[in-house]
């Protein structure tokens, strides 16, 4: 089993990545997946190479595509913070829900097929770029500015432009693979096509009921796709090293959207003794965050996915991580508002407030909950442990909205710290357990 360290995971991909002479990616030996023929959806025979278990790793190209989530990260973020009330923070994790979904999708066909194959990068290139626009449309999502284009129809047509591209690629790696045929046919007219119908309706409603119909297409797109799938159906992991690396990516990716925000909050202003201890103790709270995913439960996830086959290991791959994986991304994002809010006034005596504290917390405790319940999914013993921190997190927002902003980052740097020792003292992994059929 790889480890998880940072330097340990940074060695390992120098070795997987080579570079030929002309300086671009050559195609790695981890790849070598079986060829199948497919069809194109002009009639045409095209061959692409299929991952088979274990021996594919992430590509660069994937790293590439979720750069724009970056950027959708970051509007999403700002969308709240120009909100600062509980609607704004409801309305972008609706866009946050909707972003999230657009990248799942991607993670599962790229488990099938390597994404530095041309018709990948093809489609993969288009989606890119319609969710480069969704990001650019998420200012207005909720409320459109005067001129210019509707901000939520055209939000809601690059989605739709998105989830095609999506089906199209899955279609086209399904290849003669009848049983994941017939389920991308199910998903489409079960689930996809309705609830991108429901968000365009939605968004030429407007106003509230546009968030209760974007919240229901959302809730009923994931509820459908779920239920249909719960024999494991067509769909398959054909990589579980990819599968697991490919969600710790995209973690590691919302968590870099909390270091961000530090220096955007405090970038305009001159360096002082405040600002230094503030940014310390934020970048402390991101790397306990990053520990309490990879310092237990990412690699022994790992481990249970791969112990598990056929409809077992498919059933585990979408509750841990299509979504419950949607939750701590979400955690993260939302404690990083909280410590954009926490070091905006990081100089200030004044009370930290509801608001700062109900993010800042609110987020420790959504990452937190969502850790335990994927470790329990997942079988990880004790995987209780990892509530610990969420708890009392929870029970600390009323104290830390009477504290200055400095203080209730330190409170809940020290909460996740604190969290992260019970898990390594308490929580170690027993001896290996019989391989589950």
């Amino acid at each position: 089993m790889r480890s998880l360290t940072l330097a340990r995971a940074l060695r390992a991909r120098g070795r997987r990545i080579r570079v030929d002479s002309g300086g671009a990616c050559a195609p790695r030996p981890a790849h070598n997946g079986l060829m199948t023929e497919a069809n194109d959806g002009g009639g045409r025979r095209i061959r692409v190479r299929v991952l088979g278990d274990r021996s594919g790793r992430v590509t660069t190209f994937e790293l590439f595509f979720d750069l724009v989530y970056v950027f959708a990260f970051t509007q999403v973020s700002a969308f709240m913070v120009a909100g600062h009330d509980a609607t704004a923070v409801v309305q972008g994790l609706v866009v946050l829900g909707l972003l999230w979904w657009t990248w799942v999708g991607f993670a599962w066909v790229a488990n099938r097929v390597p994404a530095d194959q041309p018709t990948m990068i093809g489609g993969m290139a288009v989606a890119m770029m319609a969710v480069f626009v969704i990001a650019l449309a998420v200012p207005e999502s909720f409320a459109d500015a005067p001129g210019g284009l509707s901000g939520p129809l055209v939000l809601a047509i690059a989605y739709t432009v998105v989830r095609l591209v999506h089906v199209v690629l899955y279609a086209i790696s399904a290849g003669d693979d009848e049983a994941l045929r017939r389920q991308i046919v199910v998903f489409l007219g079960g689930a996809m096509v309705p609830s991108v119908a429901a968000l365009i309706v939605g968004a030429l409603l407007g106003g509230q009921v546009q968030l209760w119909v974007w919240l229901g297409a959302l809730v009923y797109d994931l509820a459908v796709t779920r239920l249909s799938s719960r024999s494991g159906g067509g769909w398959g992991v054909h990589s579980v090293g990819h599968w697991a690396e490919r969600h710790g990516l995209v973690v590691i990716l919302a968590l870099g959207e909390s270091i961000v925000v530090i220096g955007i909050a405090v970038a305009r202003e001159p360096i002082s003794v405040p600002i230094i201890a503030g940014s310390v103790t934020a970048l402390l709270l991101s790397f306990a965050l990053w520990w309490s995913y990879f310092g237990r439960f990412a690699d022994a996830a790992e481990h249970e996915l791969e112990r598990r086959t056929g409809p077992r290991r498919v059933t585990m791959a979408s509750d841990v991580y299509s979504y419950t994986h949607a939750a701590i991304v979400a955690g993260v994002i939302i404690t990083a508002l909280g410590v954009e809010q926490a070091m905006a006034y990081v100089a200030e005596p004044k009370a930290f407030g509801w608001f700062g504290a109900i993010a800042l917390f609110g987020g420790v405790a959504c990452l937190s909950g969502a850790i335990t319940v994927a470790s329990s999914l997942s079988g990880i013993p004790r995987a209780g442990l990892s509530g610990a921190s969420g708890v009392a997190a929870l029970v600390l927002i009323p104290v830390a909205q009477s504290l200055p902003p400095l203080a209730a980052l330190a409170l809940a740097t020290a909460v996740v710290i604190a969290g992260v020792a019970v898990v390594a003292t308490l929580g170690r992994r027993p001896a290996s357990t019989p391989a589950s059929a």
